[in-house]
């Protein structure tokens, strides 16, 4: 008898030793982690540089002949860039590689463009590098969104990989999309044109600033709030709206709309800019010496003196 229970608890004890590595490999899955493919490259004029897989690119907008010549040199035969500006087509065009102009903004990626960028990974030519300005915020939210429906990356290694580029965590909606984003079907990818455009038509200055007023309408409230997420509306975070806001500000100086305005148009746009900055510091450290409501008054003044010279 004593025998009998000896051999049970000898193989319920084996079974338990030969479960534990396996266990220890559950527990220790690369779901979560960034994925082995990614590694850090160098090259003039890019910055923030990845390859992601054998296909797949991110980093900076490319700057001068030397970025160019260097993407070229890997092989990189199509451009995409989800940044607002407008690309350097030509020059790409003289090292071989063709641009495609998907901008996003800084709140997420759109359900509708999300599923252009994966159709266009699947037809255009390759390897295909893929950028926004920095290539830190918008560009690697792309790159994910690609990487998510082609190379089979899951939410949680995709959320690895914007850590690693150095996303932002004020950019929440980025975040989000990774999170939500589910792979377009092969039936929903093939009622998308692949048509893409070179450059693509950025909003025009007054669309740009009806997101300016709806993000000014939000710190209005944070502001009647105490500087605080407002308890009827606690979607808003106020530093990322402040963020958000210079963001805006930010992508209009680098306009092509904004560079054909005059010189004291771009001063008030540039003090609006500096003053959403001031803003967003304040929320961001408490240490700085800045002001909140002093800051947030500089921003309303900056923006009324822009209305009252160029809209009222």
């Amino acid at each position: 008898m004593e025998a009998s229970y000896g051999k049970v608890c000898f193989l319920v004890l084996s079974a338990l030793l030969l479960a534990m590595p396996q266990r220890i490999r559950a527990e220790s899955s690369p779901s979560n982690s960034v994925p082995s493919t990614i590694h850090p490259l160098k090259a003039p004029g890019i910055d923030n540089f990845f390859q992601l897989s054998d296909r797949f690119y991110s980093g900076s907008a490319p700057q001068g002949d030397a970025a160019f010549a260097a993407l070229q040199k890997l092989g990189i035969k199509t451009i995409i860039t989800v940044d607002g500006m407008k690309p350097d087509a030509d020059t790409a065009r003289r090292f071989g590689i063709r641009y495609v102009h998907l901008p996003i903004g800084y709140d997420g990626v759109p359900p509708a463009q999300a599923v252009r960028l994966v159709k266009a990974a699947e037809t255009l030519p390759g390897p295909i590098y893929i950028h926004c300005h920095h290539g830190m915020h918008r560009g690697p939210a792309g790159a994910a969104v690609i990487c998510m429906a082609v190379e089979g990356w899951n939410p949680g290694q995709a959320d690895a990989w914007l850590h690693l580029a150095g996303t932002s965590s004020n950019y929440p909606g980025l975040f989000r999309t990774v999170e939500e984003f589910v792979p377009p079907t092969t039936d929903v990818l093939s009622k998308v044109t692949d048509d893409f455009p070179e450059k693509s038509a950025v909003s025009p200055l007054a669309d740009v600033m009806i997101q300016v007023d709806g993000r000014m309408d939000n710190l209005k409230l944070i502001q009647k709030a105490g500087y605080k997420t407002p308890p009827n509306h606690p979607d808003l975070e106020p530093a990322d709206e402040a963020l958000l806001l210079d963001e805006l500000f930010k992508e209009l100086l680098r306009s092509e709309t904004v560079e054909k305005r005059s010189a004291d148009f771009k001063l008030k746009l540039g003090n609006a800019e500096q003053a959403a900055a001031a803003v967003h510091r304040s929320f961001s450290d408490r240490t700085a010496g800045l002001k909140i409501d002093a800051a947030y008054q500089n921003l309303n003044e900056a923006c009324t003196a822009c209305h009252k010279a160029y809209r009222n």
